[in-house]
């Protein structure tokens, strides 16, 4: 295999999990070219990568981006594409890409017809997590990924962005509050109270961190204004590079399930994870799992009236009120676990 194209659009968190397939690939098979047919902001993220070729795909353009991604694969051939998303769009896009191995997904995680557009199927391995699904795919084609290895870069630009605006020597905790999924979210009280407890009982500086969208802005003013002590807003001020600094610079980071808990513990962060409308067995951030606070089981029950384990996996529980089986509490305790191991 000399020439792989890999296509995987979106999201950032699952653009996150495809850093080890390459790493994997490059470790292994340091001569094959590897192509990746990515979407606009997770290039943003992660196109500081080496040896990685990007054709970027913006999902806003419309036919126009479809035409821009003919033209340039119109004269490639490549020995394997790995299809990595199950969508209806990546996979009509699919269709551009020439390959003889097109490996996809087991029909356990298709959808959308996925099967129809890859000749093989990865294999399907119950109750898998994420990144281990993911690193399937180099399994398939005989490359041992025992062991998932991401070396994100940060560019030096963004990491004195990032030590400007957070000087001091206290430990730091990162709050990314926003999913992109509302009902993924915790309340900004809560997230009020174990910013206060980070403050006064362990002596933390609180950084908030979020995108421009009118909801993560909301959120942050809320969770500001019901604070008693002070914290570094930095919603909406940073790019995908220096968010990266800013989570590469944290000690610690809470979030619920979203691309930057992914990307925090790709980067080596602990990450406290709020899990309840999802199941951080599947999607939790994959090196902090032992710090998660998840109630998925107890949410499965509560609005399937089933246990968690019989629901289809990747089964979403995006209900109003889920993510209030999480009290402050159990993140509070969290935060007590990762203050001592880290004494």
């Amino acid at each position: 295999m000399r020439r792989l194209c890999i296509l995987r659009l979106s999201a950032l968190g699952d653009a996150t999990h495809v850093v080890p397939v390459i790493r994997a690939i490059q470790d292994s098979r340091p001569d094959t070219e590897i192509t990746w047919v990515i979407g606009r902001q997770e290039h943003q993220l992660l196109s500081g990568m080496e040896e990685v070729e990007f054709i970027v795909f913006d999902k806003r353009g419309g036919w126009s981006s479809v035409k821009a991604l003919r033209e340039a694969l119109r004269d490639r051939r490549f020995d394997a594409l790995f299809h990595m998303q199950v969508a209806a769009r990546a996979n009509l896009l699919s269709r551009m890409i020439r390959a003889p191995i097109r490996l996809g997904w087991d029909r356990a995680r298709s959808r959308d017809f996925h099967h129809h557009f890859t000749r093989h199927r990865i294999a399907e391995v119950p109750f898998q997590h994420q990144v281990q699904g993911f690193l399937e795919f180099a399994r398939a084609v005989g490359v041992d990924a025992a062991e998932p290895r991401w070396d994100l870069p940060v560019t030096p630009e963004a990491h004195n962005w990032a030590g400007a605006r957070v000087p001091g020597d206290e430990p730091v905790l990162l709050i990314s509050p926003c999913s992109s999924h509302e009902r993924r979210n915790w309340s900004s009280r809560n997230y009020a109270t174990v910013a206060d407890y980070a403050i006064h009982e362990l002596g933390m500086q609180v950084v908030l961190s979020g995108g421009p969208s009118e909801l993560e802005r909301r959120v942050a003013n809320e969770i500001v204004a019901a604070m008693s002590g002070s914290c570094i807003d930095l919603v909406g001020k940073d790019t995908l590079e220096q968010s990266k600094a800013l989570l590469k610079l944290a000690d610690l980071v809470i979030s619920p399930d979203s691309g930057p808990a992914h990307v925090a513990s790709a980067l080596g962060t602990p990450v406290i994870g709020l899990y309840a409308a999802t199941w951080s067995k599947r999607s939790g951030p994959y090196n902090s799992l032992y710090l998660c606070v998840d109630r998925f089981e107890q949410a499965a029950r509560k609005f399937r009236e089933s246990e968690a384990t019989k629901l289809r996996w990747g089964t979403k529980i995006e209900e109003p009120g889920v993510m209030d089986l999480i009290q402050p509490e159990d993140v509070i305790r969290q935060m007590q676990t990762w203050k001592e191991l880290n004494s």
